[in-house]
């Protein structure tokens, strides 16, 4: 079912608040381009707005979410709304001309018609132009929203004829909350949301059995390298470089690292509410007593370090057994 404006209003709040007071004061723009990363909100929004823009029973923005109009949109059977997305690679010229003929037709439930093209970067030159003419000529309560996430690839023309709204990276707080909400335990949810700002790709993050693995995998070498020092090279060897074969996963397993000595920072200057690894909030509030500020700091640095040799192609394990015998002489 679709969010309500309350709901995605913590993912998107400027843009979730500018079109509320559109439709609050009936000065919705016949035209949108909603442009920003995969993951940030753009589908639903245009799908809540379709719900605003056809209920009567609305209050102020919020769809009743129970009128005819609601539900159909809930279940997909509108006969009002259309939704254009590629076919293959593209969206094609005819699909464009079958979607204005739609247009030609009384509207089934009212007079009003709402009209979305998801990945409008996909049109090919000649559907473009196409859609150039429709936009350019809109019809009395019609609504179009177009979504993409290359705005550069859309025709200029296109964007002068449309009110361009761009939609930010979702902020961590939000997917971590959103995950909790799908069932998502809290330290998973706490990790994902840290290592991607697209909220799609947390939710398969954190139901992906390797990403848990790997979480245990980090805090078995952060306990080698705070209680168990001597078995923290070997650890490398036998458990570390096995499991993070290639240069994405080495990044990956070095930013849980990292997160582990940010929340020691976070607990020494009281800011609890920021931690990542919350079920070892008990062991770490101890090594934050005993290890003193720059010792962290020092040791974030040189994870930093490691991260960006990485990214120069250097030997991932030596750059390993560098990072521990740094990190326990820190």
């Amino acid at each position: 079912m679709t969010k309500t404006w309350k709901e995605l209003e913590i993912y998107q709040p400027r843009v979730l608040k500018l079109l509320g007071n559109s439709i609050g004061k009936k000065r919705l723009a016949h035209a949108y381009l909603f442009e920003g990363k995969k993951g940030t909100g753009k589908k639903e929004t245009a799908v809540l707005l379709a719900k605003s823009f056809f209920c009567r029973e609305r209050t102020d923005a919020e769809p009743c979410g129970t009128c005819s109009s609601c539900r159909r949109i809930d279940s997909g059977n509108h006969p009002d709304l259309h939704v254009i997305e590629p076919d293959g690679l593209s969206i094609k010229k005819h699909q464009i001309q079958s979607l204005q003929g739609e247009f030609t037709k009384k509207g089934l439930e009212s007079s009003r018609k709402f009209y979305m093209i998801v990945h409008a970067e996909k049109m090919t030159a000649n559907a473009a132009n196409s859609l150039l003419k429709f936009l350019e000529e809109p019809g009395r309560d019609t609504m179009a929203v177009l979504t993409t996430e290359q705005v550069h690839m859309i025709l200029d023309t296109i964007q002068s004829r449309c009110q361009v709204l761009p939609f930010s990276p979702l902020p961590s707080r939000a997917i971590r909350t959103e995950l909790e909400n799908q069932g998502i335990l809290a330290y998973m949810a706490a990790a994902a949301a840290q290592m991607t700002n697209n909220l799609e790709d947390a939710i398969e993050l954190s139901r992906n059995d390797w990403f848990a693995e790997a979480r245990a995998i980090v805090i078995k070498l952060y306990e080698a390298l705070t209680v168990r020092k001597g078995q923290a090279l070997v650890l490398i060897h036998t458990q570390w470089m096995p499991f993070f074969p290639d240069k994405e996963k080495q990044e990956q397993g070095l930013d849980l690292l990292l997160f582990l000595y940010k929340d020691l920072l976070s607990i020494q200057t009281g800011m609890e509410d920021l931690l990542i690894y919350i079920d070892m909030k008990e062991t770490l509030e101890k090594e934050a007593l005993q290890t003193g500020q720059q010792r962290i700091t020092e040791r974030v640095l040189s994870i930093l370090e490691a991260k960006r040799k990485l990214q120069s192609n250097a030997n991932p394990q030596l750059l390993m057994e560098q990072l521990v015998l740094t990190l326990q002489e820190g």
